[in-house]
C-alpha cells in the first residue's frame, strides 16, 4: 500500500511532493472566517509556500472552546478561530521533518501556544508562560493558532479551515490512527483539567475535591480527580447543568450540588464529615465562586481558579486562618496534554458524554452560539468538522 505522500527534495534544496495513492491536493482552502462581532463567513485562501522549516497540517476536527464564545462577542480583527486542532500532516519541510520527527500523512495534535522556544520559560517545561504567547498593542495581537489574525501571514492560523499552517514553533504531539477525530480534539480541555487537578492542586489518592462549574474543563477534571484516587468527589453547578451532572456522575462525581437549591459550603460539609474538602477548583469564574472555594476548604486545603476577578470583601482573613493555598492557573503543560491524549485514547472512560455536537464549516456561528447558550440544546463541547459537507 502507498503511502499517503513521498517527499523529495532536490538540488536547489527546496521541498516538492508527490502525489502517491491520493488525488491531487488542491491548491486552496475552505476556511470560516469571523469578520466582526458575532459574524462569520466561509472564505477561501490560497495555500502557503513551506518553508524548510514548517509544514502544513489537513484539519480533522477542531474543538470550540469556551474562551471562542468569549471572543466571538467582542473581537472586530478577521481571524480564522480555532485552537483545538487534529489533522494529518501534508506538507513538510525538510528541517521541519527532522525537528519534529514527523513524516507526510502523521497524525498529530496541536496545543495553541507558539513559544519563542529559546527563554527561561521556555526552557523550563513553562512555556504557554513565554512572552511570545501574551497578546500585545492596541490590537491585542499575538502568534497563537486560533487567535492570529489572517493580516498575518500566511493567514491559516486557526483549525475553523481545511487546512493550516505549521508555524516552525509548534508544539505537536503524536495521537493514534484508530481514535475518532472529535473525541481527540478536546485534548485541550482535558489536559486543563488534568493540570488543574494533578499538577496545580496536588489532588491525591484518598483525598476529597470540589470542583465548581461541570462545563468541558470541569467534566475532565473529575476524570483526572478519578484517575489520581480521590475518594471523595463533588461537583457544584446551576440547576440548568441537571444533564451534565448525570455526565459528572457517570464520569466518577461521588456526589453532586446545586448551589441554586442547597447551600454548598453546608452541603459541603455534611458530606466530608465536617471537615471541608482537601482541594478545591473553581472552574466556574462566578462571582462569588471563588469565596465559596475558600470557605469549603479544610485547614492547608487547596483552592486553585482559572478565571474571574478578586471580589470586594474578599475573605483575606478566613484564608490566612485556615492556611489556605491559593493558585492561580492558566493552561496546560505539554505533559498534561501528553496524559489527556492517553485518557482520550485509552477507551477507559466514556468520554464521547462529552463529545456531544459536530458542525460544518458553514456552521461554525451555530456551533459558537451553541457553546454560550445560544444554539442548540444539550451542549457541552462542540467540533468543526472541515470535511462535512456543507
Amino acid at each position: 500500500m502507498l503511502s499517503l505522500r513521498e517527499r523529495l527534495e532536490n538540488r536547489t534544496g527546496r521541498t516538492t511532493y508527490i502525489e502517491t495513492g491520493i488525488s491531487k491536493m488542491t491548491q486552496k482552502s475552505r476556511a470560516t472566517v469571523t469578520t466582526d462581532i458575532m459574524k462569520s463567513e466561509v472564505r477561501e485562501f490560497d495555500l502557503p509556500e513551506i518553508p524548510p522549516d514548517a509544514g502544513l497540517l489537513k484539519i480533522e476536527a477542531a474543538g470550540i472552546c469556551g474562551s471562542d464564545w468569549q471572543n466571538y462577542q467582542t473581537n472586530k480583527t478577521p481571524r480564522i478561530m480555532g485552537h483545538e486542532n487534529v489533522g494529518r500532516v501534508v506538507k513538510l519541510g525538510p528541517l521541519a521533518e527532522r525537528n519534529w520527527m514527523l513524516k507526510i500523512g502523521d497524525r498529530i495534535a496541536l496545543e495553541e501556544y507558539l513559544p519563542c522556544g529559546q527563554c527561561a520559560l521556555c526552557r523550563s517545561g513553562d512555556f504557554r508562560l513565554c512572552a511570545a504567547t501574551e497578546r500585545r498593542g492596541a490590537e491585542k495581537t499575538v502568534l497563537r493558532y486560533g487567535t492570529s489574525p489572517i493580516a498575518m501571514p500566511p493567514s491559516l492560523w486557526g483549525g475553523y479551515s481545511e487546512y493550516m499552517y505549521l508555524h516552525p514553533h509548534s508544539v505537536i504531539h503524536r495521537v493514534r490512527d484508530d481514535v475518532p477525530a472529535h473525541h481527540l480534539a478536546m485534548s485541550i480541555p482535558m489536559s486543563n483539567g488534568v493540570q488543574w487537578t494533578q499538577y496545580d492542586a496536588g489532588v491525591k489518592m484518598g483525598q476529597s475535591v470540589l470542583i465548581q462549574g461541570p462545563g468541558q474543563q470541569g467534566l475532565a477534571a473529575v476524570l483526572a480527580a478519578k484517575r489520581l484516587g480521590a475518594k471523595q468527589i463533588l461537583v457544584s453547578g446551576l440547576t440548568r447543568d441537571a444533564s451534565r451532572f448525570e455526565v459528572a456522575k457517570k464520569f466518577g462525581a461521588h456526589d453532586v450540588i446545586d448551589v441554586e437549591k442547597e447551600d454548598l459550603i453546608e452541603k459541603v460539609y455534611d458530606l466530608t464529615g465536617g471537615k471541608g474538602v482537601d482541594a478545591a477548583l473553581d472552574l466556574a469564574g462566578g462571582p462569588t465562586t471563588l469565596v465559596d472555594g475558600i470557605r469549603a476548604v479544610r485547614k492547608n486545603g487547596t483552592v486553585v481558579f482559572a478565571s474571574g476577578d478578586i471580589i470586594p470583601n474578599f475573605p483575606a482573613n478566613e484564608m490566612n486562618a485556615k492556611r489556605v493555598t491559593l493558585k492561580a492557573v492558566r493552561g496546560h503543560s505539554y505533559q498534561a496534554v501528553e496524559t489527556a491524549i492517553e485518557m482520550i485514547s485509552s477507551g477507559d472512560h466514556p468520554i464521547e458524554l462529552m463529545a456531544t455536537h459536530q458542525f460544518a464549516l458553514n456552521e461554525v456561528d451555530l456551533a459558537i452560539r451553541s457553546i454560550g447558550g445560544q444554539g442548540l440544546p444539550g451542549v457541552i463541547h462542540v467540533s468543526i468538522i472541515p470535511s462535512r459537507a456543507f
